[in-house]
């Protein structure tokens, strides 16, 4: 065809690359050709993005829902009834429609944010750009994996117009709760609902990890060998490989419920009383703890699914705005790779309290602190990358840094949690929320903001507001620790999370203010991220146009493409290979591109790496 260029790069899939200057409207898209069904890797990364944004905003807002009810339980706010109907009557939230709200808010944030939204977004746009591929190396299969999101999305947010409410017995979903029923009105209807929303999720997932899997290990340009690669690439590489081997088990624990919530079967249910019908259950055989240890053995991964890609993205926007190499390369890749075996050993120490075996818990307990120590090598790394750097203090890099404050300040508290003999105090406590908030929700949420800010001048060929991305930032970090810290204390004085008033309890009344206070500062965080989400979207069309091929100087391939990369990335061929990733600061250079050969005389860093 005449308007049309055949580009294979080996063995990638041939991508046809349109040329609109050269030939005029023959070459021009249908919008549904180019924003709906694209198989373009940076429009599907762009609908990830996009999508899991509306996400991060529905999950944010029910936070902020259950907080009013946590901070002011005696109060009555009658917009709540005109907002929520008769699940917000008399101006408060109905206490079955609280348990939906935090089902719905960890659900929404884990699985529809911080894995589709944060991995989605990322492996679609940097792996191919950044290992020299034209594309994915199956863009069908990649645009099904957003459709499969997208459907996974569709029946998620239709269970919270149900009658008897969306699903309500916590994001775990563990039985009973989740497989009777009559159990509670969110176990009816809202739960098949999830349960059919998160197995399309599931689906997803897989189409993109095989995807992402097979493109850098098959699709990498002349000269790009492993060692090569940038820590990105790595981390999400190792994330795909996580998700592939783990999510699986946890679609056949969601089958298994499924069976015996509608076929009869005694996976998880056994002779249970009832005496809402005056009676036990015919099941026979069944058990609870089964559903833990399928849900864990992905559980505990999913924070790696969720934390690595944000490690990669750290690594690569610190070492770029510190102008230095990464510190120890070797190092941290060994590190993602321990934590990513790591995290297959250690699902049980979310169960100390089901009642194991002493001694099997302590073998968790051993696996578990085991863990800190790869990850305390990636904290050490990227502090000695700062150390002494030439620091530029961009939205982006402001994000790195405040990521590997919290992952610090709540990964600590992971070694307490970690022993099963704090754990049986605090277990089910503020404690473990301040924990888990802090080491995964906000971390990986920074981690997302920097790649975010740091790539948007590639995704969209403009700079966000640095003015607004500085605001958002400080008030999103002052506020994270003014939310979780004070949660700590909270959880070892023994307050229980999921209760909805406390204020009956003498025990717990000391922590009216408390409370209060972390209400207040939940509101403003909120109202900051709305604030972001204008950032982002006026950027799109009033931002500031980027007119350097390379506007923050960095090494790899994707600082090489056009402003505005065709569908297929480079014009003409795809550049070779000679270097590592972060050649900063040498030989008297700022810095050294990939692309450029290695000197007779110039020692390459890739050797002394490690």
């Amino acid at each position: 065809m005449a308007n049309l260029e055949e580009v294979t790069q080996s063995g990638a899939p041939s991508i046809e690359i349109h040329n609109e200057e050269e030939h005029g409207e023959h070459a021009k898209q249908s919008f549904w050709s180019k924003y709906v069904f694209s198989h373009d890797h940076k429009m599907i990364a762009r609908q990830f993005l996009i999508t899991g944004m509306i996400w991060a905003i529905i999950g944010a807002a029910f936070s902020v829902l259950f907080r009013i009810q946590l901070g002011y339980p005696s109060e009555k706010f009658p917009i709540l009834e005109d907002l929520l109907g008769h699940w917000g009557e008399g101006g408060r939230i109905n206490p079955e429609f609280y348990y939906s709200l935090v089902t719905m808010h960890g659900t929404i944030m884990i699985f529809f944010v911080l894995t589709a939204g944060l991995s989605g977004t990322f492996a679609n746009f940097l792996i191919p750009l950044q290992c020299g591929a034209r594309d994915m190396a199956s863009p069908f299969l990649n645009m099904l994996s957003y459709w499969f999101f997208l459907a996974a999305s569709v029946v998620m947010f239709s269970s919270l117009f149900l009658q008897t409410g969306p699903a309500s017995g916590g994001w775990t979903a563990y039985p009973p709760l989740s497989a009777l029923g009559d159990a509670m009105p969110g176990s009816r209807q809202g739960m098949d609902y999830w349960l059919i929303s998160l197995a399309l999720f599931v689906v997803s997932t897989l189409l993109g990890g095989i995807n992402y899997i097979s493109t850098i290990l098959n699709l990498r340009t002349k000269g790009m060998t492993m060692n090569r690669l940038p820590l990105t690439i790595w981390a999400l590489f190792f994330t795909a490989c996580l998700g592939l081997l783990s999510f699986p088990v946890l679609l056949s624990g969601f089958i298994l419920l499924l069976f015996d919530r509608h076929g009869g079967t005694s996976f998880y249910l056994s002779d249970i009383y009832l005496s809402s019908i005056g009676k036990a259950l015919p099941n026979e055989g069944g058990n609870v703890i089964l559903y833990q240890h399928l849900f864990w053995f992905l559980g505990h991964p999913e924070v790696y699914i969720v934390i690595l890609p944000a490690m990669g993205i750290a690594s690569e926007v610190i070492s770029i705005n510190s102008r230095k190499p990464i510190f120890g390369y070797s190092a941290m890749v060994g590190s993602l790779f321990a934590i990513a075996i790591l995290s297959f050993l250690v699902w049980a120490h979310h169960m100390f309290v089901s009642g194991m075996n002493p001694f099997l818990g302590s073998v968790f307990v051993l696996l578990t602190l085991l863990i800190a120590i790869p990850s305390a090598i990636k904290v050490f790394n990227w502090l000695a990358t700062l150390w002494r750097g030439n620091i530029r203090f961009t939205p982006g890099m402001l994000f790195a840094i405040g990521f590997v404050s919290v992952f610090i300040s709540g990964g600590l508290t992971g070694i307490w949690l970690g022993n099963s003999t704090i754990d049986l105090h605090v277990h089910d406590t503020y404690f473990i929320i301040a924990h888990f908030h802090l080491v995964m929700g906000v971390a990986a949420m920074f981690g997302m903001f920097a790649g975010i800010y740091h790539w948007f001048p590639k995704m969209y060929g403009r700079y966000m507001n640095t003015t607004l991305g500085n605001i958002h930032f400080w008030v999103s970090i002052v506020g994270a620790y003014c939310i979780f810290w004070p949660m700590h204390y909270e959880g070892l004085a023994g307050m229980p999370r999921r209760y909805l008033d406390y204020s009956n309890w003498a025990s717990f009344n000391q922590f009216e203010d408390l409370n209060r206070f972390i209400t207040i500062a939940s509101i403003i965080v909120f109202a900051v991220q709305l604030l972001f989400v204008f950032n982002f979207f006026y950027s799109i069309f009033k931002g500031r146009t980027v007119t350097s091929l390379n506007p923050w100087q960095a090494t790899t391939l994707e600082w090489t493409t056009p402003i505005h990369p065709p569908h297929g990335n480079w014009d003409g061929e795809i550049p070779e290979v000679h270097r590592w990733a972060y050649d900063y600061d040498k030989d008297e250079r700022p810095f050294i591109s990939q692309t450029e050969p290695v000197g007779a005389r110039e020692e390459n860093m890739e050797h002394v790496a490690s």
